[in-house]
């Protein structure tokens, strides 16, 4: 890639950053990005298709780290089923202070996709991480009751609403704008009051 089109590049990356995060996706100016980034809006499709690739740019790694943790938590839990301490396994993995910390590394990113990207394919972002948890939730639980584990029998459609309200109130520090020292410590709270529930509800 030229050198003039490399820095272009990054010149439209930052500008469309600084634009969906005051405008949001939808109100976004193609114009205005231009502007800031000092080239013709034409100049702006030498470098993406359409507005939501443009945004997609920007949050798309910051959600593939996510999937990351989310696989390295997955098998930390499945890792505990091992050990003869299967409860401390159950706590010890502390996967809400872990995603919030990885959040606000990324927050910025976090903001976009949970602010201001009505319009795009991420809006249902919350609704897809919910079951995403769900999933590997119940993966789990199937795992326990394999190696011969009591569990409780959970309503699907209860246990649906409940792993999206864990989920939406994890991001709620996002939605309220919390300095990071205030995210970790309601991560903490959430781990507190959501963790008792869960073995209770499980039968752990």
């Amino acid at each position: 890639m030229p050198r003039d089109k490399s820095q272009s590049h990054i010149r439209i990356i930052e500008a469309a950053k600084k634009e969906f995060m005051e405008y949001g996706f939808t109100d976004a100016s193609l114009r205005r990005i231009a502007n800031e980034a000092g080239i013709q809006v034409s100049g702006l499709y030498k470098h993406f298709s359409n507005k939501e690739e443009m945004f997609a740019a920007l949050v798309d790694p910051a959600i593939d780290g996510l999937m990351t943790l989310y696989r390295e938590i997955e098998k930390d839990y499945s890792d505990g089923l091992e050990t003869e301490d299967k409860e401390s396994a159950w706590t010890d993995q502390k996967e809400t202070v872990r995603a919030m910390e990885y959040i606000y590394d990324h927050i910025d990113e976090f903001r976009l996709i949970i602010c201001r990207s009505q319009g795009t394919r991420y809006e249902s972002f919350i609704h897809e991480m919910a079951e995403l948890e769900e999933e590997v939730t119940l993966h789990y639980l199937n795992e326990r009751k394999k190696k011969g584990n009591n569990v409780k029998k959970v309503d699907r459609k209860e246990f649906h609403l409940l792993v999206t309200a864990n989920v939406e109130a994890l991001f709620q520090a996002v939605v309220h704008d919390f300095s990071r020292k205030e995210a970790m410590h309601y991560a903490k709270t959430l781990e507190k009051f959501y963790m008792p529930a869960w073995s209770a509800l499980f039968g752990f």
